[in-house]
């Protein structure tokens, strides 16, 4: 298990905001690994076909890291479309991929969201803390 934490971007912007902030938590980036989900493609999740893509890559990627970082800029009162189109994916864990999402179980999960009010919106970390209670994964804490 790698020690060092996971970041796993998901903005329009590489280099936005999100990842001004992210170099500010972590200085040293190579004391992270790192993921742009926007160098991934992740299909929207089917109900009837499993899509082929790099889903599954990005969560081998997440069960080598016992740390794992969710950053994403505030859209619309919530986390972007890169990001919520990879937690919708997370259903695959729960139904086809089922060992694999049993596999999360003890992993830390922080959030780094980046936004222009002085709190983060009503409710944003809900889908944060709930999908890791639902998959036994540890939620820390959020960054904004």
């Amino acid at each position: 298990m790698i020690e060092k934490p996971l970041i796993i971007l998901g903005s329009a912007r590489s280099d936005g905001n999100t990842r001004k902030a992210i170099d500010l938590v972590f200085p040293k980036i190579d004391s992270v690994d790192f993921c742009d989900l926007k160098d991934y493609s992740i299909l929207p999740y089917d109900y009837l076909t499993e899509p082929i893509d790099d889903f599954l890559s990005v969560i081998q990627l997440m069960l080598s890291h016992q740390t794992i970082v969710f950053a994403t800029p505030v859209y619309w009162y919530s986390m972007s479309t890169t990001l919520k189109n990879f937690f919708d994916r997370l259903t695959d864990l729960i139904t086809r991929q089922k060992p694999l999402g049993r596999s999360l179980v003890g992993r830390r999960i922080f959030l780094i969201a980046t936004g222009t009010d002085p709190q983060l919106p009503f409710g944003f970390e809900v889908p944060f803390e709930k999908t890791s209670s639902y998959f036994s994964m540890n939620y820390i804490s959020g960054m904004y």
